[in-house]
C-alpha cells in the first residue's frame, strides 16, 4: 500500500513538474522581441515628445501599429538628430523611424525600408518680410536651420560651396531657428514642408515664401544587415498602407 502511494507521489510530482517546465518554455517562446526606435524629439506631425512627455506623432503610432501587426514590441527613444545615425550605426538603437528622408549618401551606411511619404523643402521668412525663395536664399542673408537635416546639406552643398552670397546658422530643433527667426537673428529659416505646415500654424509670425526639391521621401533607416527586421518592417508598412488605419492616420495629423 505504501509502495504504491509512494508511485503515485512520484507520478505526481514528474507530472507537476513537467507542467511546470512546459509553462516556462512556452512563456519564453511568447516573449516578443523588442526594438528601439530612434526618434527626433521635435519634429511633428511625424514625431515628437508630447506636453506629457510621452512619444508621440504620425511615425510613433504608425510603428506601433506595424509592431501589434506583425509581433514585436517597440520602444521610442528620443535621440538628437545630428546624431542619430551614429547612434543608429553604435547599435544604441535598432531602426529610425522619424521623418528620415532617403539621400544616396546616407544609403552608403545605412539600410531602408522602402518609402511610405513624399516631401520637400519650404523656406520660411517673418510675416512682415519682403523676401522670397530666391532673395531669402541669398544676398548676404542668413538662413536658419537644423543641423543634421537635408535641408542644410542641401544649402551647404548647392548655395554656400558654389559661391553664394549666404550664411546659414543651425540649430539643435528647427523650433530654434524659427525662434531666432523671430527675433530677426536670421533672415529665413529652412525645413521639410511637412514641418513647417505644423509651424506655421504654432508661429502666425511667420510666412512660407516657396518651397523646391520635391520628390525626397521618407523611410525607415536601420543598420546594414539586419534583414530579419527589414523584412518585418516593409511587410509591416505594406499591411498598413493597405489598412483603413493609414488613412486614418494620415487625417488625424492633416498630411
Amino acid at each position: 500500500m505504501k509502495r504504491k502511494k509512494s508511485i503515485l507521489i512520484n507520478v505526481f510530482l514528474i507530472f507537476a513538474l513537467t507542467l511546470l517546465i512546459g509553462s516556462i518554455f512556452i512563456g519564453q517562446a511568447q516573449e516578443k522581441k523588442v526594438y528601439i526606435n530612434g526618434i527626433d524629439p521635435d519634429f511633428p506631425p511625424f514625431a515628437y515628445v508630447d506636453k506629457d512627455g510621452n512619444p508621440a506623432g504620425f511615425d510613433i503610432e504608425a510603428v506601433n501599429w506595424i509592431a501589434e501587426e506583425m509581433g514585436f514590441e517597440v520602444k521610442h527613444q528620443p535621440t538628437a538628430w545630428d546624431t542619430i545615425i551614429p547612434t543608429l550605426v553604435a547599435k544604441k538603437i535598432d531602426f529610425i523611424a522619424s521623418g528620415l528622408s532617403f539621400t544616396e549618401e546616407r544609403a552608403k551606411v545605412i539600410a531602408y525600408t522602402k518609402p511610405y511619404w513624399e516631401h520637400k523643402w519650404s523656406l520660411v521668412v517673418r510675416k512682415d518680410s519682403d523676401l522670397n525663395i530666391v532673395t531669402g536664399l541669398s544676398m548676404g542673408h542668413t538662413v536658419g536651420t537644423q543641423r543634421g537635416t537635408t535641408g542644410a546639406n542641401w544649402i551647404e552643398d548647392n548655395l554656400i560651396n558654389k559661391g553664394v552670397d549666404l550664411k546659414m546658422k543651425v540649430y539643435d530643433t528647427f523650433t530654434l531657428a524659427v525662434e531666432d527667426l523671430l527675433n530677426g537673428r536670421v533672415d529665413s529659416a529652412v525645413q521639410d514642408d511637412t514641418m513647417v505646415k505644423e509651424m506655421l500654424k504654432a508661429k502666425p509670425g511667420i510666412k512660407e515664401v516657396g518651397t523646391w526639391g520635391a520628390g525626397k521621401t521618407y523611410a525607415y533607416g536601420l543598420r546594414k544587415g539586419d534583414d530579419e527586421l527589414l523584412k518585418l518592417l516593409n511587410e509591416g508598412l505594406d499591411r498598413l498602407m493597405s489598412s483603413p488605419k493609414w488613412k486614418e492616420l494620415i487625417a488625424k495629423y492633416n498630411l
